[in-house]
């Protein structure tokens, strides 16, 4: 599966950004999908990850409450909604897609599950 993040930018503190990821080749659905992030001189780290059919999400505590992941298996594409922007958001996102049915929390954290990553999209969180 191909993986295109888009719908990064500038935005003030307080502010929204919807962030997309467009997938082809393979069945959509037949990945479970995450969203990670990785800021300037830092490791990447998880932000959210959502089940094949979307009835189960799993956030990072950073995140939990402002930031909602969501998808749409007939377009193909997954969603990141995140709201009350900071400027410790500031980071490249990235998708990521997993063969792997995500079986709880941690495992939806670890890198090493995940077997497709998209190029990253940039976030910038400045007044």
């Amino acid at each position: 599966v191909q993986l295109q993040a888009s719908g990064g930018g500038l935005v003030q503190p307080g502010g929204s950004l919807r962030l997309s990821c467009a997938a082809s080749g393979r069945t959509f659905s037949s990945y479970s999908m995450g969203w990670f992030r990785q800021a300037p001189g830092k490791e990447r780290e998880f932000v959210a990850a959502i089940s094949r059919s979307g009835g189960r999400t799993y956030y990072a505590d950073s995140v939990k409450g402002p930031f909602t992941i969501s998808r749409d298996n007939a377009k193909k594409t997954l969603y990141l909604q995140m709201n009350n922007l900071k400027p410790e958001d500031t980071a490249v996102y990235y998708c990521a897609a997993a063969f792997t049915a995500l079986s709880d929390r941690n495992q939806a954290t670890m890198l090493a599950v995940y077997d497709y990553w998209g190029q990253g999209t940039l976030v910038t969180v400045s007044s």
